[in-house]
């Protein structure tokens, strides 16, 4: 079998496609393999819009292709991309079977990089195939598009509004996840208002009307986008349990702080190194370290009733009707209310406004848990990455790892 014949097979050329020559070029110690391409004459194209079989209009000039190593060799593909004059779209490009348009690698080669990355980081995946980082994040972007256009308009029932940092000074993106199938929907810069609002667009009727409940943390501005756009939106939005909890554990944190400063002032050590136990979820404490929790837990410090607050404010999420749950968080008000602990009876309040969707889980029983889970995978893509220069770059890094898209050639 000779060379031509050889690399028609290897890359699957087709008429009218055909192998014009082979050169094996040596240039100080590293070698390429190039392989030249031409086409039948007198060949009908077909237009990349319509598919209507058009004339030779003209050709591009000569392109080059990076496609996978051939041993220890670069194999580049040449060839001069036709040119086809449409009656309905003029002139334009034909499609070429060995690469997508407006890319300087084959679809094997690009495959072979997407699989890479989905596993190691841009740098290793860089390294290993002597990319630059431009043409790393051309791979990614390119994926990303032909994922997100491939993305079919699924019914979905629960969804997660969450942010994430960007970089710090108070840099955010807002991200719409689906919490049944553990994937992002949505990334937008900023977490305004508006920053949601350009996620409902992306649905279908059918789809908005099949949205049973939305999670998220109770930031106005994402309150008010879904009710702008979500119809029963007032008994569909789920302020997230653990979000609350963390609010509740903030305050916590602060009459600790206060009552530490107090306490050392007055050669009184009990509280500190204690900040992690007060934040721990009883569940998550071994035997041992929650026996010797006991004092603190059960004494006269005011962070001890702070922490009782907390916990008998998460019994809320154990009922199953609203009406003795109401009840219940209405005694639980009351105490706050007269704890005489600033920080407490400013979070008591902030759930009393709120607390009409944060009984909304009793009837859907979700968090934004997968959501939390999706942000860590996105912290270790950032980790990998070692930061983005921008948030564009960020962003398609999102979709490309939690997207749950089709992201081949």
């Amino acid at each position: 079998m000779q060379d031509r014949q050889l690399y028609e097979q290897i890359l699957g050329i087709r008429s009218p496609w055909y192998v014009e020559r082979v050169e094996l070029q040596m240039d100080k110690g590293k070698g390429a393999v190039r392989v030249y391409l031409d086409h039948q004459q007198d060949q009908p194209w077909p237009c990349p819009e319509c598919g209507q079989e058009c004339g030779l209009y003209d050709h591009q000039p000569e392109r080059q292709w990076r496609h996978l190593d051939t041993c220890q060799y670069q194999t580049i593909l040449h060839a001069s991309p036709p040119r086809t004059n449409c009656s309905e779209h003029g002139i334009k490009v034909v499609k070429l079977p060995w690469a997508e348009p407006g890319s300087r690698f084959t679809a094997l080669f690009e495959r072979l990089a997407i699989d890479w990355l989905k596993v190691a980081s841009q740098k290793a995946v860089a390294e290993q195939l002597q990319l630059s980082w431009d043409e790393i994040h051309g791979i990614m972007d390119r994926a990303v598009e032909r994922g997100l256009k491939r993305r079919k308009a699924e019914p979905m029932t629960h969804i997660g509004v969450d942010e994430k940092a960007f970089r710090k000074g108070h840099r955010y993106l807002t991200l719409v996840n689906d919490l049944d199938r553990s994937r992002v929907l949505y990334v937008a810069e900023d977490r305004k208002q508006s920053s949601l609002d350009g996620f409902w667009p992306t649905l279908t009727e059918e789809q908005r009307g099949g949205i049973q409940a939305v999670a998220m943390d109770m930031w106005d501005p994402y309150v008010a986008s879904t009710k702008e756009h979500l119809p029963d939106a007032d008994k569909k939005i789920v302020f997230d349990k653990f979000h609350i909890a963390k609010h509740l554990s903030e305050a916590v944190d602060q009459v600790r702080r206060q009552e530490n400063r107090q306490l050392r002032s007055e050669g009184d050590d009990r509280l500190v190194g204690s900040k992690y136990q007060w934040l721990r979820h009883p569940a998550n404490f071994a035997a041992d370290a929650w026996r010797k929790f006991k004092s603190l837990r059960e004494s006269s410090l005011k962070t001890a009733r702070a922490w009782a607050l907390k916990e008998t404010a998460m019994t809320l999420f154990t009922y199953v009707y609203t009406g003795p749950a109401r009840s219940y968080f209405d005694r639980w008000y009351s105490w706050s209310s007269r704890c005489r602990l600033k920080p407490m009876i400013e979070a008591g309040r902030m759930l009393k406004r709120r607390l009409d969707n944060i009984l909304t889980f009793i009837t859907h029983r979700i968090t934004n848990a997968v959501s939390e889970s999706l942000n860590a995978k996105i912290q270790w893509v950032k980790y990998t990455a070692r930061g983005f220069r921008n948030q564009r770059n960020f962003i398609n890094a999102i979709y490309f790892h939690c997207g749950g898209l089709d992201l081949a050639p």
